[in-house]
């Protein structure tokens, strides 16, 4: 349902036998549903494959990379960031270092942005 590449890429990864976005016409959606009922796969749609096609060359994203983008997104600064994982100061800034490289940006409030647009994070 979400438009970001990385959801999309994990639930196709995690083997969902296709994926729809949330602005899905009805009739596409029951067609979609019939067709994985009756055992087929039904092509994946236009946009989905746009959405993955963005994902495509963009260097992954380490599970570590991921816990401190959250703790970016609660707020905390480095030194609690790196109390909360158990690793040094230094430590988080190579990482904080590596997430704005790898989402093209220049600070953490970007960083976050993106990474929610991404669905890299989720709201919640």
């Amino acid at each position: 349902m979400s438009r970001g590449d990385e959801d999309i890429f994990r639930a196709l990864e995690a083997g969902a036998v296709t994926y729809l976005l949330k602005d899905t016409a009805f009739e596409d959606l029951v067609h979609t549903v019939r067709e994985v009922h009756a055992g087929r796969r039904p092509e994946i749609s236009l946009d989905v494959k746009a959405h993955l096609a963005e994902r495509v060359g963009r260097p992954a994203f380490t599970a570590r990379e991921v816990a401190v983008l959250e703790l970016l997104r609660k707020g905390l600064r480095n030194r609690e960031i790196a109390a909360s994982l158990g690793i040094s100061e230094e430590n988080v800034q190579t990482h904080v270092k590596n997430v704005l490289a790898k989402l093209e940006v220049q600070d953490r409030t970007a960083a976050i942005d993106v990474a929610l647009r991404r669905g890299i994070l989720h709201f919640g």
